[in-house]
């Protein structure tokens, strides 16, 4: 054979291969676009709060697998950065999954992603946090009742000093749905039960920023010109007990949420009177079998019974988990009958007294 015929051989069975490839791309399963992904996407917002990690992931992990032994989860974290998120978000749709369980970082942000996901019928589920964009679900909690939930934790810890009660108020992230929703729920309560909120500030779901933030209430209202602080999670709560104790204040109530460990030790040793408990294993359980069901193509009308608008839709299928106020007198019959610690977790060291005085063993 010349040349000039070898090389045109060579061309010709190249270009068979290309095409042979491209056609067992589109049909080999598993693949990019393909009819029968099994990957479901998880996206969640932050590391900083500890219940991500620890808790959402690997339960909502656990529970697809549960349901779907062949399914897989392609999981990311956006560590608070919005840029990072779309761009996690993206290459998920790029990947061609079916499903994407999406905890956003700013929701007001997510709209266009979740158009664009819906264009290639990619369905999306809003998780905990509730994004802009036609969503295909929504699960989380009832987060205005949580804030109320809050609001009457520090009106029963002031107890008859209520109706005089000068409340400082630390809030979560401005760009967090949920944060607006604590916010108003608590507002709910302490606006008709105590006589005012003097001061109220974000603390941005960061310890240090609402250290600073409660050191700067200190310093305006002195010592004595408050009588409780509203944390809206433990993790700023942290922060705020950390500034009172270096301010040499003591005796005030402080609230939290999310029964972080830390926040549970901190209830016990009376730095921090209560936190809300929000049983993660429902929620995530939740979004689970909705996520699997509409990788499968069925109907997740059963699973979730309420219709909720977002600032952008109307009537999103949504299901809402309860929550419990939580202090030292029911650690026991929540935090640890629902097994989200051990007692050796909570009781270990400095707290093993704490824990014997309030008759966990």
């Amino acid at each position: 054979m010349n040349t000039h015929l070898r090389r045109a051989a060579i061309a010709l069975s190249a270009t068979a291969m290309a095409v042979s490839l491209a056609a067992c791309g589109e049909a080999g399963g598993g693949d990019k676009g393909s009819d029968d992904n099994k990957t479901i996407g998880l996206l969640l917002p932050e590391s900083r709060t500890t219940r991500y990690e620890s808790f959402d992931y690997p339960l909502i992990k656990a529970k697809v697998k549960e349901l779907c032994s062949d399914c897989k989860i392609n999981y990311k974290n956006a560590s608070e950065n919005v840029s990072t998120q779309k761009q996690q978000f993206d290459d998920l749709v790029t990947a061609g999954v079916k499903v994407i369980v999406l905890d956003p970082v700013d929701s007001g942000a997510t709209k266009s992603w979740v158009q664009k996901a819906k264009d290639k019928d990619i369905k999306v589920v809003a998780y905990d946090r509730l994004a802009e964009g036609p969503l295909s679900a929504y699960v989380s909690f009832d987060n205005e009742k949580i804030g109320r939930l809050q609001g009457e934790g520090v009106v029963k810890a002031l107890g008859d000093k209520a109706k005089d009660g000068r409340v400082v108020m630390i809030n979560g992230k401005a760009s967090d749905p949920n944060a607006a929703l604590f916010k108003k729920g608590a507002h709910s309560v302490l606006d008709k039960k105590v006589k005012k909120v003097v001061y109220e500030q974000t603390g941005e779901w960061d310890a240090g920023i609402a250290g600073k933030a409660m050191g700067t209430a200190i310093t305006k209202l002195g010592k004595d010109g408050f009588d409780a602080v509203y944390s809206a999670n433990d993790g700023m709560a942290g922060g705020v007990v950390a500034a009172l104790q270096s301010a040499k204040v003591s005796g005030i109530p402080v609230g939290g949420q999310d029964a972080e460990l830390a926040g549970i030790q901190r209830i016990l040793k009376g730095t921090q009177t209560f936190t809300i408990y929000k049983p993660y294993k429902p929620e995530a359980d939740k979004t689970a079998e909705v996520a699997v069901k509409l990788l499968k193509g069925d109907s997740i009308d059963s699973l979730l019974t309420k219709k909720l608008d977002s600032p952008s839709d109307k009537g999103i299928p949504s299901a809402l988990v309860q929550a419990f106020v939580v202090d030292k007198n029911n650690i026991k019959d929540t935090v640890i009958k629902d097994e989200l610690y051990k007692t050796s977790e909570i009781c270990k060291g400095e707290y093993a007294k704490a824990c014997a005085d309030a008759g966990i063993k």
